[in-house]
């Protein structure tokens, strides 16, 4: 039986069929963009960094443990496939990321990265999402909205060190001190696992990260639901080294999925429709704090 997804009414996406790949043919037009003399971090494969934090629809563990399916390990896919590579998929923590892209460690990281202005000044990017924010709540929590700075005045609100979510907390806290109102307490956590029980145990009020994963956090157990989105949306971006051009065949990777379909087949498989592009853009404008 399908189950309610969120807002949208979807259906949770079937996770035992959805560990089939879904593969799109060779883009020459993208492998003719790889920049002259490019090294690959692994020669004859594309390194991609993805979530390590279990963070279903877009990125999980499959059945064995160890395969790493969701929106983002067949996005990755499909760049590989494009390019005429095999892929490398390593499982990175959000702080690692950035030091891997600058060494080249990884040749493109897909770790629900949103695009800012701030960060187009050290990374290329190549758009394949748009991305909102979600605050969570348990479900019994006497919280019933929340829009706005006042609304997580003295709040425990869990967010991700260095992301978009820690900013705008924190620029909510900033308003609220400036309104003679106890600032919202950041707590910082490791992994999916402990923000749930942090939330469910009521340590912590609130979670506040990616709308697809509360919406299906929500719909799955039953035991939480989305109190309010943030007040931005994102731009979510594959992720490259300033500078080294490799961005342009990424970008020819992503928009040759959107034409011949497979694109829309991964967006609809995991349930993230609404979050789809109509055409990838290179360093598309950002979010400025």
């Amino acid at each position: 039986m399908a189950v309610s997804c969120g807002a949208r009414g979807a259906a949770l996406p079937d996770l035992q069929q959805n560990q089939t790949p879904i593969h799109t043919p060779l883009n020459r037009a993208a492998v003719a963009l790889i920049p002259p003399g490019y090294h690959f971090a692994r020669p004859g494969e594309l390194t991609v960094a993805i979530s390590a934090q279990n963070s279903p629809p877009l990125a999980l563990l499959a059945d064995d443990n160890q395969t790493r399916i969701g929106s983002d390990p067949d996005i990755a896919r499909l760049l590989a496939d494009s390019l005429g590579l095999k892929l490398n998929l390593v499982p990175v923590s959000w702080e690692n990321w950035p030091l891997g892209i600058s060494s080249g460690r990884y040749d493109v990281a897909l770790v629900n990265i949103a695009v800012t202005e701030q960060r187009k000044q050290k990374y290329d990017f190549a758009s394949y999402r748009t991305d909102s924010l979600a605050f969570s709540v348990r479900k019994n929590s006497p919280i019933t909205r929340i829009s706005k700075a006042k609304d997580i005045a003295g709040l425990k609100v869990v967010v991700g060190s260095g992301t978009n979510q820690e900013r705008i907390l924190l620029g909510w806290n900033q308003q609220n001190i400036n309104w003679h109102l106890p600032p919202a307490t950041p707590v910082y956590l490791t992994d999916d696992a402990a923000d749930n029980l942090a939330l469910l145990s009521g340590r912590v009020d609130v979670i506040f990260g990616p709308q697809a994963a509360a919406t299906y956090k929500a719909a799955l157990t039953g035991q939480t639901r989305v109190a309010g989105t943030g007040p931005v949306q994102a731009v979510v971006a594959a992720t490259t080294q300033k500078g080294n051009k490799l961005v342009f065949a990424v970008q020819e990777a992503l928009n040759g999925a959107l034409r011949n379909g497979t694109y829309q087949q991964v967006m609809n498989r995991w349930g993230l429709q609404d979050e789809e592009i109509t055409h990838s853009q290179v360093n598309p404008p950002g979010i400025t704090y």
